[in-house]
């Protein structure tokens, strides 16, 4: 069961009561934002940690750290260094981004060692093989995607990014009016790629229930990511963003149905002005 389905039936989990007491509101309060869909508990059933937080309106902000390996930086060492200043700093979440060296072992030293939520990035292990083999990002295999969230999953992963807003409707928007940065999001660039090369619909929106199937098996919180999210002012609020924000929502309550708690990246670079807008998108 997941937290979002013992919300509704009334109960108050033991994640519920240590996230509560962190706030300084009742379990009860955050009970029923979590069965609103306001709220949401990053805790993967695989994953046991110590500093247990909620995610969502009328808390406390969160901070996240992102972390991880490059093709010049390898250290399972050096991460685990990271992850001790970050956790030291205050950070409440930190983001497992690695791109090179030995990608399991990473996430699960990570994973193993955290005293706070993680996350990851799935696509990122899966492109990272395929760069390593000197295939290209365009010859991505839908089924090796699924089957690395799966095993991220499993492994423990509190809550994923998928860019499952990243749809043919979508780059159709876009083409009809071009943007000066097109795609800032390195998994939405790939997807992006993906589709154009193969003329096919994202996988993760296509098979959106098999995420969906995943996420609740393990808990996992879904993080919708925004991969048309501005990367410069001039970009912001246009058709594209609009679009996948509308497709995002939908896909949010989608997943509540189904019982999986999810959560919608933020808007990237917008103006003041436009941000309170964003915000209620």
């Amino acid at each position: 069961m997941t937290q979002l389905e013992i919300a509704r039936q009334g109960t108050i989990s033991a994640e519920m009561e240590r996230a509560a007491e962190h706030e300084g509101i009742s379990a009860e309060k955050l009970r029923d934002l979590i069965t609103a869909g306001q709220a949401v508990i990053p805790k993967n059933i695989n994953h046991p940690y110590e500093r247990i937080m909620a995610v969502g309106t009328g808390l406390r902000t969160k901070v996240n750290a992102n972390i991880g390996t490059s093709g010049e930086c390898t250290s399972v060492g050096g991460e685990t260094a990271k992850l001790r200043a970050a956790v030291d700093a205050g950070t409440d979440s930190v983001m497992d981004l690695s791109t090179g060296g030995d990608l399991k072992g990473v996430r699960r030293e990570i994973l193993k060692q955290s005293p706070v939520m993680v996350g990851a990035v799935p696509i990122y292990a899966v492109a990272t093989e395929l760069s390593r083999r000197g295939v290209a990002l365009a010859k991505m295999d839908a089924d090796a995607l699924f089957r690395s969230i799966e095993e991220q999953c499993a492994e423990g992963l509190d809550y994923i990014t998928v860019h499952c807003g990243v749809t043919q409707e979508v780059l159709r928007r876009l083409e009809g009016k071009p943007r000066l940065l097109p795609c800032v999001s390195r998994g939405g660039s790939i997807l992006m790629n993906w589709m154009k090369h193969n003329g096919k619909e994202n996988p993760l929106y296509e098979d959106f229930d098999t995420v969906l199937e995943i996420a609740h098996q393990y808990d996992v919180t879904l993080s919708l990511g925004d991969g048309f999210r501005p990367g410069t002012v001039v970009d912001a609020t246009d058709g594209s963003q609009l679009q996948e924000l509308i497709l995002l929502g939908e896909l949010a309550r989608r997943a509540r149905a189904k019982g999986v708690q999810v959560i919608i990246e933020g808007p990237g670079h917008v103006p003041l002005n436009q941000v309170v807008a964003n915000v209620q998108l």
